[in-house]
């Protein structure tokens, strides 16, 4: 095998590596997703033709070992040491009084964030990741090597020019984002899987996973905090040790400072803590270290832990208390969400009464009975949440809940859309603004002037009860509302007389039934001749309009089954809104005909609705800008596409505009 192609396998690793580093460590990454796919297929197909040069530090070689039938042990050089926690002001003055006396001269520590997830030891040789493992109990751990291998912000080989350490030993956290977290649960609650009850216990069974591509699946991350063994380097502080990490590789917290002094540690404990809940990723706390090498071999350890470190944790966060009673409260939205009243706990220095269970295969997964003796967690500024329930504390009188099948507000139907129920009332007044915002929003009603503020001030003064008492509201109606003048007035009446007269799919969409957006609100109108014959439409009627699911002739069929939504259409046609019928294409022609069009960057509907309502009027939606395209839609964030585009001369144009187009 000549030299020039294992040279080019060796390259192509290097240059994965380093762009991996940019990508998921620095979250600055220098080329295009394209470019790297490009590189790491051109890896993936010489190392196919050439297995030989195939090696454990290989990019593509993250996932691919068979599942294992159990972990091996794994015997860690070092201990992997606890810490010792405190929580008081006085008791980390106190560590800091006993380090004082110890090593009499002046001392400086290194602070870090306490990361809330799983400790794992790292071991490279000769630069090369070669195994990994749990803390275990501190002398041994489980062999996960296979695992770790998945996570993208582990490198696989050192990065660095130097020649690489014999033997390096690294420490730190897998954990997984808040958001993440969230986002893995759903859709395990999708699929009808256990869902996790934190993001730690997330990081730790996705690490703990006899199979690897599971792990792979889940979006984990690392912050490494520390070494164990050493060979052919050594290290004077603390500070030079995180530093070197962060110059070969590894992810460091951005959260770490030095302070020479503990009033100046203890005043960055209270900052962290305030910007706690800003984080993405979960910290119960900070770790104080002793800065100097010297100083920490000259302090020693004790028992399983180091004389020369601490955790300064926060104030807990989960305590027990009994479910008293559980209600529900609707949101602005219509979801109902099952509350549990508690007996009053003090959690993170604030006295906790209620607390979310979320939604109502939550409350079922979970078991929450009234009654119970549960664990309640408080995170943020939201509304704390029931963790778990102590089963082992019930004595038999406790009562199940079952969610309501009307709205507790209205007195609605509501309608099960996966786990979240939700009422779909018109004039439920727990969702009344959000529902007047909607039908007077510019793709709607189109109602100028009148604002999210105005509306606030309608509903909170209960001037309005539904969307149609905005037709009968007059000058002096206004006039009673915050910094309301007579041209403002006059204005925002004006705005609602002139959107009487509108089309048959505005107002459909304007009603805010479910799941019907702008596009299936054109489907709808082309069908139906008004919104009585709409309302009178079967199941099989609906269906068999080419684009409408069962889900939305579900959603139509129960909406128009409410005696709110017959009230709200008298209530319109009283007030005289007329709306023309939307002529249908083929007596309107295919005003889209022969034009290509190409969409960049993030808009309001998804992209498939778009190029079906595209595509229903004569036109064409392509992947790529050539000459040939007639116009390139611009939403939020758009990329390569819009630059090509003014390259070759292409029109570009908004959203708004497009919608303006195929409105015509």
């Amino acid at each position: 095998m000549n030299q020039t192609l294992k040279d080019r396998v060796e390259e192509l690793r290097k240059k994965i590596h380093y762009h991996n580093y940019r990508y998921y460590v620095l979250d600055e990454p220098e080329i295009s997703d394209a470019e790297y796919d490009r590189l790491f297929s051109e890896l993936e197909e010489l190392e196919a033709k050439h297995p030989q040069l195939i090696t454990l530090d290989s990019p593509t070689q993250r996932v691919g070992a068979k599942p294992l039938k159990q972990f091996g042990a794994y015997e860690h050089g070092i201990p992997m040491l606890s810490l010792n926690s405190v929580t008081e002001e006085s008791d980390v003055r106190e560590f800091d009084a006993r380090v004082r006396k110890a090593l009499e001269w002046e001392i400086e520590y290194v602070v870090e964030p306490k990361i809330d997830g799983l400790a794992i030891e790292l071991v490279y040789e000769n630069g090369v990741f070669s195994a990994g493992s749990t803390r275990g109990d501190g002398r041994t751990g489980e062999d996960i090597t296979q695992n770790l291998r998945t996570i993208k912000t582990i490198p696989l080989r050192i990065l660095s020019d130097d020649p690489p350490l014999p033997l390096l030993e690294v420490r730190g956290e897998v954990f997984m984002s808040v958001g993440k977290f969230k986002a893995l649960n759903a859709e395990l609650g999708k699929r009808a899987m256990k869902m996790f009850a934190n993001p730690r216990n997330a990081a730790a069974g996705s690490v703990r996973q006899l199979d690897p591509r599971v792990t792979a699946s889940r979006p984990l991350d690392f912050f490494t905090y520390g070494l164990g063994r050493v060979e052919g380097k050594d290290f004077s502080t603390h500070w030079e040790i995180l530093d070197y990490l962060r110059d070969i590789g590894f992810k460091v917290s951005p959260l770490v400072r030095r302070f020479k002094g503990i009033d100046d540690v203890i005043k960055y404990h209270e900052e962290v803590q305030e910007r706690r809940d800003e984080l993405d990723y979960e910290i119960d706390g900070i770790v104080v270290k002793v800065n100097s090498i010297e100083q920490q071999d000259r302090l020693g350890t004790i028992s399983r832990s180091p004389r020369w470190a601490v955790a300064y944790k926060f104030p807990a966060r989960e305590e027990f208390t009994r479910v008293k009673d559980i209600m529900v409260q609707v949101g602005r939205t219509g979801a109902l969400t099952p509350v549990a009243l508690l007996e009053p706990v003090q959690i993170g220095g604030v006295t906790v009464s209620r607390a979310t269970l979320h939604n109502e295969d939550e409350l079922l997964r979970k078991d929450v009975r009234i009654g119970d003796t549960v664990v309640v967690e408080r995170a943020g500024d939201v509304i704390p949440e029931v963790v778990s329930v102590i089963k082992s504390k019930r004595t038999g009188a406790e009562k199940e809940f079952k969610m309501p099948d009307r709205c507790p507000v209205c007195g609605a139907e509501v309608l099960k859309e996966g786990p979240i129920v939700r009422c779909i009332g018109v004039s439920c007044s727990a969702q009344l603004k959000e529902r007047i915002v909607h039908f007077a929003s510019l793709r709607a009603m189109d109602i100028e002037g009148l604002g999210e503020k105005v509306i606030e001030q309608l509903v909170s003064k209960q001037m309005v009860s539904d969307a149609a008492d905005l037709f009968f509201l007059t000058k002096s109606d206004l006039l009673k509302l915050d910094r309301m003048g007579e041209q403002s007035a006059r204005n925002i009446l004006n705005a609602i007389e002139k959107s009487k007269q509108t089309n048959f799919s505005r107002l459909i969409l304007a009603l805010g039934i479910r799941h019907v957006g702008t596009y299936t609100a054109s489907l709808l109108a082309d069908e139906f001749s008004d919104l009585d014959a709409l309302s009178r439409a079967s199941y099989e009627d609906l269906v068999r309009i080419p684009g409408i699911g069962p889900e939305v002739a579900k959603s139509v069929l129960l909406f128009f089954a409410q005696d709110s939504t017959r009230e709200l259409i008298e209530k319109l046609e009283r007030a005289g809104v007329w709306y023309e019928k939307k002529k249908k294409v083929s007596e309107g022609g295919q005003v889209l005909a022969d034009k290509t069009f190409v969409f960049s960057g993030r808009i309001s509907m998804p992209r498939e609705q778009a190029k079906s309502m595209v595509e229903r009027l004569g036109g064409k939606v392509t992947s790529s800008v050539s000459k040939k395209t007639d116009y390139v839609i611009a939403g939020e964030e758009a990329g390569s596409k819009l630059v090509n585009a003014k390259k070759l001369g292409v029109r570009v144009i908004g959203e708004e505009e497009f919608m303006e187009m195929v409105k015509e």
